[in-house]
């Protein structure tokens, strides 16, 4: 059955900026959650579609190549050819379990894409046509982490993809992305539903970043409605399992020119209602709490088409940064959220600078390239730590158009400052020279993460006008935004020998109020910490699977 679409109904932006505020976190009390984990009804972290076709993936170890940097410039590594070993590596690189921590009896799965609390809403899909070694017919299929391969949900015939791709080069595939918005709402409470968009916003930036290891490009198909993603997933089905929400749906082009397409034809996009699904979801928790998740989910799913955005008109020039002999898919595979900060790690300023750099929406950069809107989000920093370069509170201004607006907005703020030794592509600014530890502790929910570190920081996103212009569907895209942004602060910490956690308890007002905003006009979304981790000796770690 179709859902009812809202992204221009007239209320369904009230019901966004009602839920963005009352999910807010304040001194004098948090967001409305359970308080406490009810073990009984844990979810299940992986589903599985019982009756099936597994169709098992190779499992290919890290290897020293292809480099790090390499991967993050479009062009730099030449295109592999698609097959079942590429397919694998692709999912093996993003979506994967990356390893088991034990401790006791007890143990538990960390997978390649990082995850609020590590509960793992996000649920990944292939959509195909014959793949060499993998299958004769064009498919979809879900993915399922646990087992590392594919389960085949629908078969169709060659003609209905020929006619749904023709607009795309020759190989290209589909990978989709929902949110089971319980897993996250089971330990989370209402302000699960952000947390979700920040999950979904990490695999993304996992995606592109796997994809560009194989030379691939990945791009968000945001011509197609949520309904048009439920059809081509096949999340329409009735079952009595906890539902998927789709969230999107992305093209894999496996060469070097890319794609403008943003969008299927709408007739052969209907013609997956009536393909014979197989398979059902299993039922990950024996009984639920309702917090409000169906509200935001109806509010800001997108009918199909939009509004073209708007041209990123004053893009940083395309610079080169040194290729460091740091091998891409050990870094994919050994990222790791830090669980605590020894308090003393330092990074000298060339550092900090070069990870600042990696989260610029530039020509061409990897993976802000598979994002089809200019940047909204900009970086409110708190330093610690960093050799040569006073502490105090930054801001990294990531569309320079928005400048002067910022400027006016950020009341706090003195006199905006360029620091030493800053790269001219770089709009950093400081605005305020002082300790800065307390200020990051108490907004980030009194954790001591976020001063413990060399600096930590919070996503600051233009908020009410894009959500006035485009719609409230565009809610998703800001967290899908700073996602992607802390899938490269990721990955980039343990590319200089570091490490990193997000953060999704902070103080939202209060964060604010730090940096003087009064209105809606920005919004805190996302908070972040990256320095030297403080290690659990307490854990044992295991292989990923047990073949390997």
């Amino acid at each position: 059955m179709m859902k009812e679409d809202s992204g221009n109904r007239p209320d369904a932006l009230q019901t966004v900026f009602h839920y963005h505020q009352v999910t807010k976190h304040h001194f004098q009390g948090h967001a409305r959650g359970p308080g406490y984990l009810d073990w009984a009804t844990q979810p299940n972290p992986f589903r599985r579609c019982e009756g099936a076709r597994l169709v098992p993936l190779e499992k290919i170890p890290p290897t020293d190549e292809p480099l790090y940097d390499d991967a993050f410039v479009q062009g730099r590594i030449p295109p592999v050819l698609v097959n079942v070993q590429s397919i694998s590596q692709l999912f093996y690189d993003s979506l994967a379990i990356s390893a088991w921590k034990s401790i006791g009896e007890t143990s538990w799965a960390l997978r390649v894409n990082p995850s609020s609390g590590n509960l793992h809403p996000t649920e990944g899909y292939l959509i195909c046509g014959p793949i060499d070694g993998l299958c004769d017919t064009p498919m979809v299929c879900h993915y399922a982490p646990k087992e590392h391969g594919l389960e085949v949900r629908a078969e169709f015939g060659l003609g209905l993809w020929q006619k749904l791709c023709v607009r795309f080069p020759t190989d290209t595939f589909l990978v989709g992305l929902t949110s089971i918005h319980w897993r996250e709402a089971w330990k989370y409470g209402q302000r699960a539903y952000r947390y979700c968009q920040h999950d979904a916003g990490h695999a993304i930036g996992a995606i592109s970043v796997a994809a560009a290891g194989l030379g691939w490009q990945t791009t968000i198909l945001d011509d197609l409605g949520t309904d048009e993603l439920a059809l081509l997933m096949g999340t329409l089905r009735d079952h009595d399992a906890e539902p998927e929400e789709p969230d999107v749906l992305m093209a894999v082009v496996p060469c070097e020119a890319g794609t403008n397409e943003r969008g299927l034809p709408e007739d052969h996009v209907l013609a997956f209602e009536s393909l014979d699904w197989r398979g059902t979801p299993n039922q990950l928790s024996p009984s639920h709490v309702q917090w409000g998740m169906d509200e935001p989910a109806e509010a800001t799913r997108k009918p199909r088409g939009l509004r073209r955005y708007e041209p990123f008109q004053d893009p940083p020039t395309p610079w080169s940064l040194d290729v460091r002999p740091v091998s891409l898919r050990k870094m994919i595979r050994q990222r790791r959220s830090a669980v605590a900060m020894d308090g003393e790690t330092r990074i000298d300023r060339e550092t900090f600078y070069r990870i600042l750099q990696k989260t610029l929406a530039i020509p061409g950069n990897i993976p802000f390239s598979t994002l089809p809107w200019k940047p909204h989000l900009h970086l409110a920093i708190f330093v610690h730590r960093v050799d040569d370069l006073p502490t105090g509170l930054y801001f990294l201004v990531r569309d320079r158009s928005q400048k002067t607006a910022l400027e006016g907005a950020l009341t706090q703020a003195g006199r905006w400052r360029r620091p030493l030794g800053c790269p001219d592509e770089l709009e950093l600014y400081c605005l305020i020279e002082a300790d800065a530890r307390q200020a990051a502790q108490q907004v980030s929910c009194f954790q001591e993460i976020a001063s413990e570190g060399c600096f930590s920081l919070g996503m600051i996103a233009e908020y009410e006008d894009p959500l006035k212009r485009y719609g409230p569907w565009f809610y998703r895209r800001l967290f899908w935004e700073a996602g992607v942004i802390g899938q490269v602060l990721y990955l980039e910490a343990e590319a200089a020998g570091i490490r990193s956690t997000g953060i999704g308890c902070y103080f939202d007002d209060p964060m604010h109020e730090v940096l003087g905003l009064r209105d809606r006009t920005y919004q805190d979304l996302y908070h972040f910490t990256i320095g030297g981790p403080v290690e659990d000796t307490r854990l044992t770690t295991l292989p990923s699977y047990p073949d390997e």
